[in-house]
């Protein structure tokens, strides 16, 4: 039976930011402390599958769900065919023929 690219799991990460911070503060922080990051409550997330960028979007919070629209796809066709590749563990022609 041959792999088929629908059958591949991908890790879907989404940041809502980053901070930089020396060493000395992280190695202080705790239960309740607060990291600010460098980014705006408006501003755009990232959305990486497998640790690669691929989309943006906007966080949208409804009651208590928080989902994210996505705003912008990433596309760099010959990366996300080797992403593709690497994940399926094989070459997409091979999976299309199998």
């Amino acid at each position: 039976m041959s792999a088929t690219i629908e059958t591949v799991t991908v890790d879907v990460t989404v940041v809502l930011g980053r901070a930089h911070m020396p060493i000395h503060r992280m190695l202080r922080m705790g239960r309740g402390s607060v990291v600010e990051l460098e980014t705006g409550a408006n501003d755009e997330v990232e959305i990486l599958a497998n640790n690669f960028p691929i989309a943006r979007g906007q966080v949208v919070v409804n009651g208590e769900d928080i989902s994210v629209e996505i705003t912008e796809i990433i596309r760099k066709p010959e990366q996300v065919r080797s992403v593709a590749e690497s994940l399926a563990g094989t070459d997409l022609d091979t999976l299309r023929a199998g």
